[in-house]
């Protein structure tokens, strides 16, 4: 503790650090950029998702489609922890957004019959918010803190003793005559959720027992999704048609439920009310969703590499210039899903345009970099 008095010293550092050189924001996947907002396969939660979201989401891990490793793993865990009639232990939940994070911290407390509270790493901007939330922890309670990434680091401090030895260190008054307080919480289990693993510190990582790593979905898990949201929200649908909305779903069951409503809204206003593969053809073609599930942003990224540059390479400064779009916007947002199913590559020199891109837009790929 500081002998003069307030924050202790460690601490004190970071506080004053964080005023003279501040972070840069990184964006915030999981509610999106004001880009990413407005954009139809978007990963990232919008407005109107939330009502729908939970009135799909899943109460039990069997319910759960998809991520058989994870869910695996959980339930070994989760009936070992029942058994011994213990809290679980802190469970960390990473990878893309819209792969069902939130979805799985309320069904652990729904399978631990526990109670469940939420909040993110934003809300909490003083010591106060944190120890107030601690302090009225139930036993064995499930806490679930999304986007820990953008945790204050004064306050991860303070997580530590909590998550560890389930004590919290309390200061008493101020100047001279302030002291420390240790208070014991009752054992409760942590769930955290993260779209940027790395930007978590190691001793904040090694407080987790459970490390969860969710990954994109395949067209068949996706397939079932579709076909378990229309049931709940009482729309028909075949096995092709949830195919083809599955397909153009990027991988993520939360496009995929939004791809749903927006193609239920055309077969009830424009044909019989029930969504076959054509009927699912012409509304995602409406909306300006291809085969790939790209939409218009994504299709001008490419061509604006292969016609304006001639595939690259072409620097991030220059593409953003050319696209009237922000830098971080381009290479959080629109950038990650093209590279990972190979129609962009970032190269030391830049963006470059791969085969897949011309063929996709139907231009004939110069011959010198076809010999590549």
């Amino acid at each position: 503790m500081n002998p003069h008095g307030g924050l202790p010293r460690r601490s004190l550092r970071l506080s004053i650090a964080s005023v003279e050189s501040p972070k840069k924001n990184p964006i915030d996947l999981n509610r999106g950029s004001k880009a990413d907002a407005e954009r139809l396969v978007s990963a990232g939660r919008v407005d109107d998702d939330a009502t729908f979201e939970l009135k799909l989401r899943p109460h039990r891990l069997n319910e759960f489609i998809g991520q058989t490793k994870a869910k695996e793993q959980l339930a070994i865990a989760l009936e070992a922890a029942r058994s011994r009639g213990e809290a679980l232990d802190h469970v960390l939940l990473f990878g893309p957004p819209g792969l069902g994070k939130t979805t799985l911290a309320t069904i652990i407390a729904n399978e631990l019959d526990v109670g469940f509270q939420q909040t993110s790493g934003p809300a909490l901007q003083i010591q106060g918010d944190l120890t107030a939330i601690l302090t009225n922890i139930r036993d064995r309670q499930v806490l679930f803190l999304d986007e820990i990434h953008r945790l204050q680091p004064v306050l991860e401090e303070k997580l530590y003793t909590a998550l560890e030895d389930y004590k919290l260190d309390i200061m008493i008054g101020q100047g001279p005559a302030a002291r420390t307080h240790v208070m014991d919480i009752k054992p409760f289990t942590f769930v955290a959720a993260t779209t940027r693993p790395g930007l978590l510190s190691s001793p904040l990582r090694s407080r987790f027992g459970i490390l969860l790593r969710l990954e994109f979905y395949t067209d068949d898990e996706l397939r079932f999704v579709v076909e378990r949201s229309a049931d709940v929200i009482g729309v028909p649908i075949d096995r092709d048609g949830a195919a083809e909305i599955a397909m153009r779903s990027r991988g993520t069951p939360r496009i995929a439920n939004r791809l749903l409503r927006r193609v239920r809204d055309y077969a009830q206003v424009r044909a019989s009310g029930k969504i076959d593969r054509d009927t699912a053809c012409k509304a995602l073609e409406l909306l300006e969703v291809d085969a790939h599930g790209f939409d218009e942003l994504d299709r001008r990224l490419l061509r604006t590499i292969i016609e304006k540059y001639d595939g690259g390479p072409v620097g991030l400064n220059t593409l953003a210039a050319a696209l009237a779009e922000e830098q971080d916007a381009l290479e959080e947002v629109y950038e990650p899903f093209l590279i990972q199913i190979g129609f962009l590559d970032r190269t030391p020199r830049g963006r470059v345009a791969t085969r897949l891109a011309y063929e996709h837009l139907g231009i004939e790929m110069p011959r010198k970099l076809s010999l590549f």
